[in-house]
């Protein structure tokens, strides 16, 4: 029996008054937890740098997400330009910090959602979106009344407002966050974000609130819930046990899903900071994964072993290769 998802069940009024909020939060922007007040809907900028459009780098079939979520079929991914964090590490710094991509209008954006679902993507996978938030529901809305009816995975830094996230209640069936951070220290100084920690531990129990735990169905296909990716950093720089240790006291770990990614390279702007100079090691690697483990989440690991293969996108060139050794 197929699932509907959760959006397919709004109607005409539901759609306008998510968008009319998404729009009164933009005038005064405060769609992250920046809270930079512009006026985006009159192309005013922020902290992230967009626009009052719009901005999309590549939308594709995306076979290098966790196995529920790439399925046979892929994952419908949408890659939006800008971002709200300013990670010197970030693997995609091309459309993060230099806004590679180009503007897209709702209405293209909807037909290119229809266009993953008749390709067999299994999900919408909207990746770094909340900066977008006005533009993307009316999207959604377009696609849905012309028969869009797949899962949206909302995926993110974890770096997201209450606000925004209640604007996502009811239409979002899978988040998809990361939890960067155990310690204010390391975002401040790597992500520009000094109240990252307490911004994501709400964010995630909100998340949690709105769709409970990883649900799969027959095929293994994730349908609804919460996956938490952890990135782990060289010399223990994100602080990985503070993280574990929130979610044991928080949550019963049964229902607690993680991806553990040990992808970590010095790219970008990592090499300013001699901590974060060298790949991650087998060692430091292993103590984490070892740690989460025991606290018995359901989870999903990354192949160190297997992190020399190129993973990266070139959003430039849109070479689009996936993410490798996740298991």
């Amino acid at each position: 029996m197929m699932r509907k998802p959760s959006y397919t069940y709004l109607g005409p009024q539901d759609w306008k008054e998510r968008i009319d909020r998404a729009d009164r939060m933009a005038i005064a922007c405060r769609l992250c937890p920046r809270q930079c007040g512009v006026n985006r809907l009159h192309g005013e900028k922020g902290f992230c740098g967009a626009p009052g459009e719009l901005v999309i780098s590549s939308v594709f079939p995306h076979f290098g997400e966790e196995p529920p979520f790439s399925g046979k079929n892929g994952s419908g991914t949408v890659f939006f330009s800008y971002c709200s964090l300013k990670c010197c590490f970030c693997q995609n710094y091309q459309i993060s910090h230099e806004a590679e991509g180009q503007a897209w209008t709702p209405e293209r954006l909807a037909g290119a959602l229809l266009d993953l679902q008749r390709k067999g993507c299994h999900n919408v996978n909207l990746v770094t979106a909340a900066h977008f938030l006005p533009w993307v529901l009316r999207a959604l809305r377009e696609s849905s009344a012309q028969g869009l009816c797949i899962p949206v995975v909302y995926n993110s830094g974890g770096y997201e407002s209450p606000e925004a996230l209640g604007l996502l209640k009811g239409i979002v069936d899978i988040y998809l966050p990361d939890m960067k951070y155990g310690e204010a220290e390391g975002a401040d100084r790597y992500s520009n974000a000094g109240d990252y920690m307490e911004i994501n531990k709400a964010a995630i129990i909100e998340m949690f609130r709105q769709v409970g735990p990883l649900l799969l169905d027959n095929d293994g296909t994730a349908y609804r819930g919460l996956c938490i990716r952890h990135l782990v950093l060289p010399q223990n720089r994100a602080h990985s046990e503070a993280i574990i240790k929130f979610l044991e006291t928080t949550f019963d770990p049964r229902d607690i899903t993680i991806s553990l990614m040990a992808q970590y390279r010095p790219l970008y702007k990592a090499r300013d900071f001699s901590e974060l100079c060298n790949a991650l090691s087998e060692e430091e690697y292993f103590v984490i994964k070892k740690r989460l483990e025991e606290a018995e989440f359901n989870g999903f690991y990354q192949e160190l072993s297997r992190m020399d293969e190129k993973f990266c996108i070139d959003f430039k060139t849109r070479k689009h290769e996936p993410l490798t050794g996740i298991k």
